[in-house]
């Protein structure tokens, strides 16, 4: 018997904001999680990096009608301290933020740059059984003429951390094929511990940072250290793959558009819909054109021309050659 939404245990959504593009997107984020219907189970919280040695400038929102546009849309702001890693690596935010979360309460991260398009109550989240963003390309690892292969590569990571690497396999796809190996993006996961898993987390990716096995000698940890420290904290927890059905997040619930440019050449016409809905209203389009690339995607067209130059029904296989296409028209923007 399905258990009833006052039995349900509050979820606390975890978003990256600080100064530049992300406090926008950040901003974005929370007025489409207004607009989606969500209930008050799931609480907003925007972590942001404090001032500290290992960044160059306050990483703070300073913009105060954005903060306060954040507090009425129900995000509560959340500091935390860069650590380990900071301007240099940026990504690191989204592993040093967890451990601010209140302990065993579960958690979803995303990305900033993620559109809310549906109630995430509808979404049947197992807790118990993290995952991970599978809207992805096989962008690591690279393998190298004579270097070692997939199967190598990742073993390797699975052995330092003690992991039983067959079972981490999707059997279905052929040896040595990228996607036989477990591999994220790391737009959004999940677990019933944001303590638990950003400390093991952090752990594995300062172990990959600092002490890689010999069979990565050859591999760029910058910008995929997120994503290859993931999997191997969401195996060690017992999830994977399968444990949330296809079709809500990067799917009718969500959308982790990345850029601009990107939603409005490649997503569905709802997608633009809702974009363009909850950027409407006259107090948060004042701050949203405070940042030229929504000035001009959304409120200056720019976005619909991107959108004409693609069939949606029939795009190119890789994102690059999107990129490509909407840079050789002059549209780019980020």
């Amino acid at each position: 018997m399905p258990r009833k939404k006052a039995d349900l245990p509050p979820v606390n959504i975890l978003i990256v904001g600080q100064s530049g593009r992300l406090q926008y997107e950040a901003l974005l984020f929370a007025a489409s999680l207004r607009h989606s219907g969500t209930s008050d189970r799931f609480r907003l919280f925007i972590a942001e990096p404090q001032p500290g040695p290992l960044w160059r400038t306050d990483p703070r929102i300073a913009d105060p009608g954005i903060r306060d546009a954040l507090s009425d849309l129900g995000a509560t702001f959340l500091p935390f301290d860069s650590r380990h890693f900071g301007q240099d690596y940026a990504y690191g935010n989204k592993i040093e933020a967890l451990t601010a979360l209140p302990k065993d309460e579960p958690f979803v991260f995303f990305d900033t740059d993620t559109l809310v398009l549906d109630a995430l109550d509808t979404v049947p989240f197992d807790f118990d059984r993290p995952t991970a963003s599978l809207r992805r390309e096989g962008t690591w690892p690279q393998l190298e003429l004579y270097g070692p292969g997939y199967t190598q590569t990742w073993k390797s990571l699975y052995d330092t951390f003690g992991l039983d690497f067959d079972s981490s396999l999707d059997l279905t796809q052929p040896d040595e094929y990228w996607r036989r190996y477990l591999y994220f993006n790391a737009g959004f996961f999940f677990y019933r511990c944001p303590q638990a898993f950003g400390q093991r987390f952090l752990d594995y990716a300062l172990a990959i940072r600092d002490d890689a096995p010999p069979e990565l000698v050859c591999q760029s940890l910058d910008p995929w250290l997120d994503q290859v420290a993931l999997p191997l904290v969401i195996h060690s927890f017992g999830g994977g793959r399968d444990t949330l059905p296809e079709g809500y997040l990067d799917g009718s619930v969500t959308c982790h558009y990345r850029l601009l440019p990107l939603l409005y050449a490649r997503e569905d016409a709802r997608v633009v819909d809702v974009l363009e809905k909850v950027t409407e209203p006259n107090k948060l389009k004042k701050l949203f054109k405070q940042y030229e690339p929504f000035k001009r995607m959304i409120y200056q067209g720019r976005g619909h021309k991107v959108r004409a130059l693609f069939d949606q029904d029939d795009l190119p296989a890789r994102e690059q050659a999107i990129r490509n296409q909407i840079k050789r028209e002059g549209f780019w923007m980020r």
